[in-house]
């Protein structure tokens, strides 16, 4: 069952505070309410991190996923490689300069090894985009400040 989900807002704040954030796998748990558990396996050469490993709760599911992730100076991309309820996710941050802070685009693809009832995969898609929107905004905007 493939679902999908994507977004587009404003942050007060630099992209570099967005890419920031992101690159802060570990404080995932911190913003983003589905995330219960993340941990970096291991890095990039230059540091980043490549395979991040999570444990998610959404729609009153839980799941243990591993990802892989890529980096650009604007961008967070990351697909899975590990699951026990998703058969395939890929997820993508882009995020653009503004005169007033930055613009994110985000966009998330997964596909369900299990069927479930459309209200609960319309819950999770919309617990996706909040996530992205209110909790990456809130946390991004606070380390601007701070």
């Amino acid at each position: 069952m493939a679902v999908s989900a994507n977004i587009e807002f404003h942050v007060a704040a630099p992209v570099s505070v967005v890419m920031e954030v992101l690159m802060d796998i570990e404080s995932l748990p911190e913003w983003s309410g589905p995330h219960k558990e993340a941990e970096i396996l291991d890095e990039h050469d230059d540091g980043k991190p490549r395979t991040v490993r999570m444990v998610v709760t959404a729609a009153g599911i839980s799941d243990e996923q591993t990802c892989t992730y890529e980096w650009t100076e604007t961008t967070c991309e990351w697909h899975l490689v590990k699951s026990n309820q998703l058969s395939e996710q890929h997820g993508k941050y882009t995020v653009t300069e503004t005169d007033t802070g930055a613009h994110v685009h985000f966009d998330l693809g997964v596909d369900l090894k299990i069927k479930l009832p459309g209200l609960i995969v319309k819950r999770a898609q919309k617990m996706a985009v909040d996530t992205a929107r209110k909790g990456l905004s809130a946390e991004v905007e606070k380390r601007a400040i701070g």
